[in-house]
C-alpha cells in the first residue's frame, strides 16, 4: 500500500508548528480581543479532521474485532481472512491507530454459526464501513479525503473478496 505522503513524523511536526503558531498569535492579543476568524476556522477544521479520523478508526477497530470473531468461530476461513484482516489493520494504522478516549466500542454480536453466512455478514459490514468512509469525503480536507477514498476503495474490494470467499467455502 502506498503512503499518502503523511508520516507520523510529518504529522507531529505539523501539529507542533500549528500549536506554536497558535501560542505566538495569542501572545500579541489581549484577554478581551477575540481570535481572528481565520484562527477560528483553522481550529474548527482541525477538530473536524480529528473527528473524521477518530470515526474512521473506530470503524476499523470494529472491523478487526469482527474478522477475529469470524476466524475464531470458523477456522476454515482463517487463511482466506488473514490478508484481508492485515489490510484492515494497515488502514487503521494509516488513520493513526485506535482512537484514544471516548466510550469503548460495544462488542459485536457472535457471528452466525454457518461459515458462509458469517462471511456474507462480514462482507456487508465491510461495505457499510466503505460507504461511510466514502460519504465522509465530502467533509474531509484534501489529504484526509485521499486517505479515506483509498481506504474506502480497499474496503469495497475486501467486501467483494469476502463475498467470493463465501461462495467457495464449503457448507
Amino acid at each position: 500500500m502506498h503512503r499518502t505522503g503523511t508520516t507520523r513524523r510529518g504529522a507531529l511536526t505539523a501539529t507542533g508548528a500549528f500549536a506554536l503558531g497558535a501560542v505566538l498569535t495569542g501572545c500579541g492579543s489581549g484577554p478581551d480581543e477575540p481570535r481572528t476568524p481565520r484562527a477560528q476556522a483553522e481550529a474548527v477544521s482541525l477538530r473536524a479532521r480529528s473527528t473524521l479520523r477518530a470515526t474512521a478508526a473506530r470503524a476499523g477497530v470494529s472491523l478487526l474485532a469482527r474478522y477475529d470473531q469470524v476466524a475464531a468461530a470458523h477456522p476454515l476461513t482463517e487463511a482466506g481472512l488473514a490478508p484481508l484482516r492485515a489490510a484492515v489493520g494497515a488502514h487503521l494504522a494509516a488513520l493513526g491507530g485506535p482512537p484514544k478516549g471516548g466510550p469503548p466500542a460495544p462488542a459485536p454480536p457472535a457471528p452466525p454459526t454457518d461459515a458462509k453466512a458469517a462471511l456474507r455478514e462480514l462482507a456487508a459490514q465491510e461495505r457499510r464501513v466503505a460507504d461511510e468512509r466514502a460519504a465522509a469525503l465530502l467533509e474531509a480536507d484534501s489529504e484526509l479525503a485521499r486517505l479515506l477514498a483509498s481506504i474506502a476503495a480497499a474496503g469495497a474490494a475486501n467486501a467483494y473478496l469476502l463475498t467470493e470467499l463465501a461462495k467457495e467455502t464449503p457448507a
